[in-house]
């Protein structure tokens, strides 16, 4: 339903490649020590290697696997904002009736009823992917360099909460709602408070009531569910050890892996002695190519830890929260050219 972005090898590269330049600084320094300052007595075993790297592996697996979960459940808990949305939606639409009115309405007076309802919910939307989008002091992944260059911003970064509420809201909501501190928690609070006056007139039957109330709740579940992922970060106990367990094998490597090659050139030396002479500037590549398949992969961890950070990587909440609205405001029978367009994809990537 949501275009994500699509990688490319070259693309891949081109995004790791200040971390490649390292590692590859890394093996050169090196291998131009061994080379030129005959470093030959500096070596160890591949044993204690051997073991880093399989502990390195199983952590940055385990970071993986979590960061992966952390995502499938943000867009899990979204798409069921999603479903509940239209749910709502449909609910409102034939629930506030003149069936058990006290007083009998107009079919203006409804149809202003059921606005005013429908577009709260999409000022709550818009309050909670705001919120979402507050950058926390983990969150550092959107402030790297290659995070940054195709200089893409999601749409929170791009406008103000108040800009984006005051079309949805009364002036007295609206009023209202800018003193709390969550805001999209007060919105829910409004919505309660006006079905509940919709059932004590009689617009809405008490079990009619009731349902909808069954709703609000669900999205209060939803917004508790969505705001414990942002407000609890992947233990960073164990995102700094990842990291630096990582640069440690990437570090030590060098030292069982020139001395390997130097060894196979000096077994060439009597059948090809001008490649025995340069076997060891070989290092360089597969080195690198080691390095950064290690690197890389704990990179890709660290990327998906925060879901709603505003990277190209994350869950397009912004795209979701727009679709739910162009389907509720459409099925107001609104004309097209009064809603908004959903918001545009740069480079194919969609926040």
């Amino acid at each position: 339903m949501y275009t994500r972005r699509t990688y490319k090898f070259t693309e891949l590269a081109i995004w790791t490649r200040f971390d490649t330049l390292r590692i590859f600084s890394v093996i050169t320094l090196w291998v131009l020590a061994y080379y030129f300052l005959d470093l030959t007595w500096l070596k160890i075993p591949w044993t204690p290697v051997a073991l880093i790297g399989t502990a390195v592996a199983f952590i940055i697996g385990f970071q993986n696997n979590v960061t992966y979960d952390r995502i499938w459940e943000a867009r899990k808990i979204w798409g069921g904002i999603v479903n509940t949305s239209r749910s709502f939606g449909m609910f409102v639409q034939d629930m506030v009736t003149n069936e058990h009115a006290k007083t009998q309405q107009s079919d203006e007076a409804l149809a202003k009823e059921v606005k005013t309802l429908t577009y709260r919910h999409i000022a709550w939307m818009t309050a909670l992917r705001h919120a979402m989008r507050v950058q926390k002091q983990w969150e550092t992944t959107v402030n790297q360099r290659t995070n940054q260059e195709w200089g893409i911003r999601p749409p929170e970064r791009l406008s103000t909460l108040e800009d984006d509420l005051k079309p949805y809201l009364s002036k007295e909501d609206f009023d209202d709602i800018m003193t709390k501190d969550n805001k999209q928690t007060a919105l829910l609070y409004q919505q309660s408070h006006h079905l509940r006056k919709l059932k004590e007139s009689g617009l809405i039957w008490e079990f009619s009531f009731l349902e909808l109330e069954g709703v609000l709740k669900d999205l209060f579940d939803l917004q508790g569910k969505s705001e414990r992922i942002k407000n609890f970060p992947y233990p960073r106990q164990f995102a700094t050890l990842n990291h630096w367990f990582m640069w440690i094998l990437l570090l030590f490597l060098p030292v069982a892996l020139v001395p390997q090659f130097m060894d196979i050139g000096e077994s060439l030396t009597n059948t090809y002695p001008f490649i025995s002479n340069l076997f060891i500037w070989l290092t360089i590549p597969i080195y690198t190519a080691v390095g950064w398949v290690f690197h890389t992969m704990e990179r890709i961890g660290r990327t998906g830890d925060n879901p709603f950070e505003g990277t190209s990587n994350d869950v397009p909440i912004s795209t979701i929260v727009r679709g739910i609205e162009i389907d509720l405001r459409q099925n107001l029978g609104e004309n097209k050219e009064d809603i908004p367009e959903q918001f545009e994809a740069k480079f194919n990537v969609q926040f």
